[in-house]
């Protein structure tokens, strides 16, 4: 009967052994798919970083452009005003 008591007790051991590497297996997954889903989440966030960047440049051109053409309708108004000025100045004498 010995032989059958110890026998039973190393299937009890070996039963929680492998209940034991069981939960280590699965909780190894879920910190794999977590790990997965984490990298997935900065590749994403890194793919909307250089869309955004490059948003940002051609906002910041586009920015420049117009500044540059506001100051050269500003100067040809300058002068157009300058010009009528001078006309009814002339109108006036």
């Amino acid at each position: 009967m010995s032989d059958t008591a110890g026998v039973d007790a190393a299937s009890r051991r070996l039963a929680l052994a492998m209940d034991a590497l069981e939960v280590a297996v699965e909780r190894r997954r879920n910190l794999d798919r977590g790990q997965t889903d984490l990298s997935d989440q900065l590749h994403a966030l890194g793919t909307d970083r250089s869309r955004l960047a490059s948003d940002l440049d051609v906002a910041a051109s586009r920015i420049r452009l117009l500044e540059t053409t506001n100051r050269e309708v500003s100067r040809r108004l300058d002068v157009a005003i300058e010009s009528v000025r001078g006309v009814l100045e002339a109108n006036d004498r």
